[in-house]
């Protein structure tokens, strides 16, 4: 495995999220894959790839050959078309740099985390940054061998501008003309509006999947006394007295953000998870994920 994988997500890791499945719950006419049964072997199928043989996986699928060769259980994975495109888009913006650890190497770990799940169900994945606009797009598919590519890239990547999310909505929407799972990986922090492009992509007919990575300076800053505050994307100057009433407030400003980014997902059919950086990502894949039914096992 390269170098570049190994230290972006480890090989203990890859091998629990085997057992995972990408999930949405739009209906595509036409398409499949995710939570659709129909994934095995079959007349006319192509075969791609194999996978670790978890708990309650169908044993019609298992390479028997393999298993009397090497006395482990492999799945056989086999290609149904058309699938339904998983497109990622992850935040690269100058303020997802803040946090500790920084909300730019968290998202990366969990975009990666999600592509490996899909990549093994063998989704087509489209991996996207955005910032002021959609950045340079990698496109994945046809099994676990495909994700040492995909986490290179990911390592590459350098944050860069403020975010603009109706810009990248609009470029996103002209671009990917076909319906599918958009996962957007993001602090949602922005000089702008974000709301609106996020129910722009949603009535276009995308089902949005919405992951709001955050730190814990981001909902209750440490801070008091005089501060000069300056913004990570902008550059601008804040003066202000900070005190405790100050702190209580900006959370619930914070809150209430949170939630409107919620009710977003939510009045369109999809859905949201929020998760701060202090928790660790095996630990956000197998728990708010699988709880917001982002991931099933």
């Amino acid at each position: 495995m390269p170098a570049a994988t190994q230290t972006l997500i480890d090989q203990s890791f890859l091998e629990k999220l085997e057992r995972l499945t990408i999930h949405w719950q739009k209906s595509f006419p036409g398409l499949v894959g995710g939570h659709n049964a129909s994934r095995f072997a079959g007349p006319g199928q192509e075969f791609l790839d194999h996978r670790n043989f978890h708990h309650g996986d169908d044993l019609r699928a298992v390479n028997w050959r393999a298993y009397m060769r090497l006395e482990k259980l492999f799945l056989k994975m086999f290609q149904i078309e058309p699938r339904v495109p998983v497109r990622l888009l992850f935040d690269t913006s100058l303020s997802m740099g803040t946090g500790e650890p920084a909300k730019f190497d968290y998202a990366r770990k969990l975009v990666a985390a999600l592509a490996y799940v899909g990549l093994v169900r063998l989704d087509t994945i489209v991996l996207n940054p955005f910032a002021a606009s959609l950045g340079q797009e990698h496109v994945c598919s046809g099994g676990r061998h495909r994700f040492g590519p995909a986490a290179e890239y990911l390592m590459k990547l350098e944050m860069a501008e403020a975010t603009d999310f109706t810009a990248a909505a609009r470029r996103f929407v002209s671009k990917y003309v076909s319906r599918g799972l958009l996962v957007i990986v993001s602090d949602f922090l922005s000089d702008g509006d974000c709301e609106k492009p996020l129910q722009y992509l949603a009535e276009f007919g995308h089902e949005l999947f919405l992951v709001h990575v955050w730190s814990e300076e981001d909902r209750t800053p440490p801070w008091t006394g005089e501060l000069e505050l300056t913004d990570a994307e902008t550059g601008e100057h804040l003066e202000l007295d900070f005190d405790a009433g100050a702190r209580e407030r900006y959370t619930a400003a914070f809150d209430e953000h949170s939630e409107r980014i919620r009710r977003v997902a939510l009045r369109h059919g999809g859905r949201y998870v929020s998760i701060p950086v202090s928790m660790p990502v095996e630990d956000a894949v197998f728990g708010p994920l699988i709880r917001a039914r982002g991931v099933q096992g």
